[in-house]
């Protein structure tokens, strides 16, 4: 991952997500690429296109591999990916006698592919998790505050009176369907990738599906009959629901900013951020760092859009912007979410005392 304020060592403690973030590691994102030349080894030796020692041999080598990176970063910089150096010591660690076999039909885009994949289920699982949360504590406020009554506000004048339930149902009822759309993405997302150089999975012949099922039971990942290297419009899709997340918590934010301002007071917070200057402000650092995240998101989501431009059968240039915009996509949602958390969890009054 590029270098970013997620990882900055004094800004991540106000926007990174130290859980999402482990998943972008390069510890983690290597680990992941040996279990997929772990579970092709076992895929195509049980379907008999390798022998079944060498799958076994290169299976174990993998399980326990840890690339030379100094050599992995050069090498990425010559062949603008790390898989054919990594591959390279591989084979250099298993027996001469199953070197031939290690990667066997395989290409540079099926390893980062899936092994991005595999770092997704947990940050598909955490993100789910937490928006049920942030919608389970935003209606346990309506119960407590739905009731009360409260000015509307349109283009930011005085309306009419509501209810402090139905602004909240606007919070809650955003995060409900953003639920709903992961339950419906996830199984488009969470898919093995497997094509060869071209993406026909020619080297399997009539048991690319028997290996292409195999590892896909393997890694726990779903598994459609063609490849898409160069069809990135689920990754496309799921980036939009990232921006459409942060989007929902950063209206939240924007509007407990509001509701918190001295003029207004129709919200309280605990644990406000404090001034240098002013010892009397109580600043609502996490509705803004909402505010914050939904428009960097916003920002990302457009390069994003620009990565489905694949040429022909691969594009190394939309790849790689991918590969830069991505992670921090996941980073910032993993942050929103729980900066919202954290903010639902600080108010102690909505409405008049």
């Amino acid at each position: 991952m590029s270098y970013t304020p997620f990882n900055a060592p004094i800004l991540s403690g106000l926007l990174s997500d130290r859980e999402i973030a482990a998943c972008f590691s390069i510890k983690v994102e290597i680990a992941a690429m040996a279990l997929f030349e772990a579970a092709l080894a076992r895929a195509t030796a049980a379907a008999g296109l390798i022998p079944a020692d060498a799958g076994d041999a290169i299976a174990s080598v993998c399980s326990h591999f840890e690339p030379d990176m100094a050599e992995l970063n050069a090498a990425t910089a010559r062949d603008g990916v790390c898989v054919p150096e990594l591959v390279r010591q591989i084979r250099a660690a298993v027996d001469e006698q199953h070197t031939p076999h290690v990667h066997f039909g395989a290409t540079s885009q099926d390893v980062i592919d899936t092994a991005l994949m595999v770092r997704m289920k947990p940050v598909v699982a955490t993100l789910r998790e937490r928006l049920g949360a942030i919608a389970g504590q935003i209606a346990k406020l309506e119960e407590r505050f739905g009731d009360r009554p409260l000015m509307a506000r349109t283009r930011m004048q005085a309306a009419q009176e509501t209810t402090i339930a139905r602004r909240l149902a606007t919070w809650r009822m955003p995060i409900e369907r953003h639920a709903v759309r992961f339950e419906e993405v996830a199984p488009r997302l969470l898919n093995l990738q497997l094509g060869g150089p071209i993406g026909t999975r020619e080297a399997y012949g009539d048991k690319a599906g028997m290996v292409a099922g195999r590892i896909g039971t393997i890694l726990g990942l779903s598994v459609s009959d063609q490849s898409w290297h160069s069809a990135r419009d689920t990754i496309a899709e799921f980036a939009s629901l990232l921006s459409l997340i942060t989007g929902s918590l950063g209206k939240i934010g924007q509007d407990i900013a509001l509701m918190a301002q001295n003029e207004i007071a129709e919200i309280e917070l605990s644990g406000t951020g404090g001034s240098s200057a002013m010892a009397h402000k109580h600043n609502p650092v996490r509705a803004e760092i909402l505010v914050t995240l939904a428009r960097f998101n916003a920002t990302l989501v457009s390069g994003m859009h620009h990565s489905l431009v694949h040429e022909q059968e691969r594009s190394g240039a939309a790849w790689t912007l991918e590969w830069m915009l991505l992670p921090q996509m996941c980073i910032a949602a993993g942050a929103s979410t729980r900066t919202a958390l954290g903010l639902l969890g600080q108010i102690e009054r909505i409405g008049s005392a």
